[in-house]
């Protein structure tokens, strides 16, 4: 066992110094910031879905808006032809409209708290990123430059191959050690920003109904009210044959 442990670690020696060699940290310190532009690309995304459900909701708001305000003319419309039967219909369906006005407010508002949560992120990601770059573009320099010297002094002072391994090997320790530093920063700042909320969830029984009977409170409130305006005194609605003159009577 002893004779295998010491040839896996001699073969590791050797795979990893054949590696330091064939590793260039230029594309390395490249390929890091390909995957932090990737990372701020997928945060820009979320951006756009979260804005584009939120312009969706608003939109579906504004239809059923359009519908309550129809309802409401309906409504009218009956009281004033003494149909109390149609006036309590339209506001029954105006009422159940209104309950999907409220929940579409309310999945707006968390909608935009996600997103201004999102653009933070987005921000601060985008900065890091940024500072990275003219980082990795400087360390990029000096190695270009340390190599070139390295050469150059190779070739006058026969220094030996090995001696320049040592300190490549420091330098891209270095290198990599600020690479990672980097990148768990920004995920570090995404977590942080970037967690949605579940805006999904149910009513129990007792919720439902609850709101049946605040919606047939709504109802008869808004019938009340109507009929006040119309002048009507509340009292048994008249059915459509109460509603003839004595010359439909006769007809009939």
């Amino acid at each position: 066992m002893g004779l295998i442990s010491r040839m896996e670690t001699v073969f590791k020696a050797k795979m990893n110094k054949v590696l330091n060699r064939m590793e260039d940290p230029r594309e390395t310190l490249d390929y890091s910031y390909e995957k932090q532009l990737e990372l701020l690309q997928n945060v820009k995304r979320g951006v756009a879905e979260v804005t584009t459900s939120k312009k969706r909701l608003q939109l579906q708001r504004a239809k059923l808006i359009q519908s309550n305000e129809k309802l409401e003319k309906q409504a009218r419309d009956a009281v004033a032809a003494n149909r109390e039967d149609l006036a309590r219909l339209a506001l029954e369906r105006k009422a159940a409209l209104q309950q999907q006005v409220d929940g579409i407010d309310r999945e707006i508002v968390e909608l935009e708290k996600q997103e201004e949560k999102l653009i933070a992120s987005e921000k601060r990601l985008s900065t890091k990123v940024e500072i990275f770059r003219t980082k990795k573009e400087s360390i990029k320099a000096q190695y270009s430059a340390a190599e070139a010297q390295v050469k150059i002094n190779e070739s006058v002072t026969g220094i030996s191959e090995e001696m320049a391994d040592v300190g490549l090997a420091l330098e891209r320790a270095e290198n990599k050690t600020e690479e990672m530093k980097a990148r768990a920063e920004a995920i570090d700042e995404l977590m942080e920003a970037g967690t949605l909320e579940d805006l999904t969830g149910g009513r129990d029984d007792i919720e439902r109904e609850l709101a049946k009977i605040s919606t047939q409170s709504s109802v008869e409130s808004e019938l009340a009210r109507l009929k006040a305006e119309a002048g009507k005194e509340p009292g048994k609605a008249k059915t459509p044959e109460e509603g003839k003159g004595p010359e439909e009577e006769k007809e009939v």
